[in-house]
């Protein structure tokens, strides 16, 4: 364990010291490093593309920028791009170059500019979103109609604090257009003209512009809503269990009590039934211990990462910065899922179920889902850890509470086979969460085509197996510790 803080303390380390690099100081006159990093569809996050892919304006020698772990998983392409926005150097209008579109040149950025294909770019590591183009369909219902038409012109505005950079938008002209309607050949000129103007904003609050689309007041309302409505459904669902606890398990303890001392012969019935059965260890032991120490490691990732968000390290556009600490924390943590796994596997030497039961979980966290997957799956920042890690600690709570319900309701059933039972409803949650997927994919984003649906699903299937098993760990966890503390409360023959 020490290891792995030191570890942690490492990663958070190298995070800063890559953010800090990117603190340059400038003179006028000095190059600013642009890069050009993909293009892609708007509605289509997840598929992007080299940005040399398309037929723009290119270098004679191509020069990528070395990219770190992180940067490699989320898919970053950096290459130097063929601008050049010297520090404090107004420019109006500067050729990139001249260039003869080829048909299928001109077929290639039409398929882009009907897709509403997007370019990014980062200039002193501050994020950069264009268009390429435009489609013109006003007044024109037949698609064979519409007019596709690229920009040529692009316009960089930068703030500047003193000696450093700390704002930069890029805008094109709407004015300046090149014709990709019908495949012919096109003579263009590519230009671009650079605006510096001077901010009071300070260079440590430059990437508040990134974050200021959740922290929005009716954002806020809306999260707060959220947070809310678990709050009640925890309270709701503590209340019900504590009624359960503190009467009913009262009125069995009474009445098990008050059966001892009653005639030998009468049998038994109820929870105290199965008194012998309900520690008999489960079928397929080696899977099950599995399955928890899986479930243990996917939880000691999420708490770590968790605590990193908190300290500030994934800020806005810290490329890759939360690829990284995934991949690394995931590697040290796998030794708490080889101990757990063995360790339970040792203690046990060596059917049908009630799926409802990830309901309740699920509504505490669904309306927190939706800000979650804008931002994984679309153009949205989410820096509101905050209330992410609150919702997480609802989610577990309700949770284990659940799942303690449920293992009660099995037991008085005199049902002794709850081992796994309560962990498949702990992570009957994933299974909701992979449903709303399926509705956020059809009603609440414009994602289309195979490679983009493929990648969607394939990858929310892990991911919601991962909360699976974390879920199902946290569930069984709490049955357990629920388990020993009523057969320990009884006197059983």
């Amino acid at each position: 364990m020490a290891s792995l803080v030191a570890a942690i303390v490492i990663l958070c380390s190298l995070t800063h010291v890559r953010s800090d690099a990117s603190d340059h100081r400038y003179k006028a006159g000095d190059d600013v490093p642009l890069y050009a990093n993909k293009v892609g569809p708007f509605h289509n996050p997840s598929e992007t593309y080299r940005y040399f892919d398309l037929p723009f304006c290119s270098p004679d020698h191509m020069q990528e920028k070395k990219e770190a772990l992180g940067e490699v998983l989320n898919g970053d392409r950096l290459v130097v791009a063929p601008y050049k926005l010297e520090f404090l150097k107004d420019k109006e209008s500067e050729s990139v170059c001249k260039r003869k579109l080829t048909q299928e040149h001109v077929s290639q950025f039409r398929t882009a500019v009907s897709k509403d294909y997007y370019f990014q770019m980062y200039y002193d590591d501050l994020p950069i979103w264009g268009f390429l183009g435009k489609v013109d369909k006003e007044g024109k219902d037949d698609p064979s109609e519409y007019k596709y038409y690229l920009f040529k012109h692009l316009h960089f505005e930068i703030l500047y604090n003193k000696d450093r950079v700390v704002e930069v938008s890029v805008k094109s002209d709407p004015d300046a257009l090149v014709d990709l309607t019908e495949d012919k050949e096109v003579e263009v000129e590519l230009t671009y003209s650079v605006k510096w103007k001077a901010t009071e904003i300070p260079f440590e609050k430059r990437m508040e512009k990134y974050s200021q689309s959740s922290s929005l007041p009716h954002h806020l309302e809306i999260h707060w809503f959220s947070i809310i409505n678990s709050c009640v459904t925890v309270l709701l669902l503590t209340g019900f269990l504590a009624t359960i606890l503190m009467r009913v398990l009262k009125n069995d303890f009474v009445k098990y009590a008050h059966d001892e001392e009653a005639a030998d012969d009468q049998e038994e019935t109820g929870w105290k039934y199965i008194h012998g059965d309900v520690f008999r260890y489960p079928k397929y032991k080696s899977f099950f211990a599995a399955a928890l120490g899986s479930g243990t490691q996917l939880f000691a990732l999420a708490i770590f990462i968790f605590m990193l968000a908190l300290v500030g390290v994934f800020y806005p556009y810290n490329r890759g910065a939360l690829f990284t600490a995934l991949v690394v924390i995931y590697a040290l943590t796998s030794g708490i899922a080889g101990y757990t796994a063995t360790s339970f596997y040792c203690q046990l030497e060596g059917k049908n179920w009630m799926a409802m039961a990830g309901f309740l979980p699920f509504s505490a966290i669904y309306i927190e889902l939706y800000y979650i997957f804008a931002s994984v799956w679309g153009h949205r920042i989410y820096t509101i850890y905050s209330i992410l890690f609150i919702v997480f600690i609802i989610l577990l709570i309700v949770t284990a509470f659940i799942t303690v319900a449920l293992t009660y309701f099995q037991l008085a059933s005199e049902d002794h086979e709850w081992w796994w039972r309560s962990f498949l409803c702990g992570g009957s949650t994933g299974l909701f969460i992979y449903g709303y997927c399926l509705y956020y994919y059809y009603a609440r984003s414009d994602m289309s085509g195979f490679m983009q649906t493929s990648f969607f699903f394939g990858y929310m299937a892990c991911i919601c197996y991962g909360f699976f098993l974390m879920l199902g760990t946290v569930g069984f966890r709490a049955a357990l510790f629920f388990v020993r503390h009523i057969y320990r409360s009884i006197k059983c023959e």
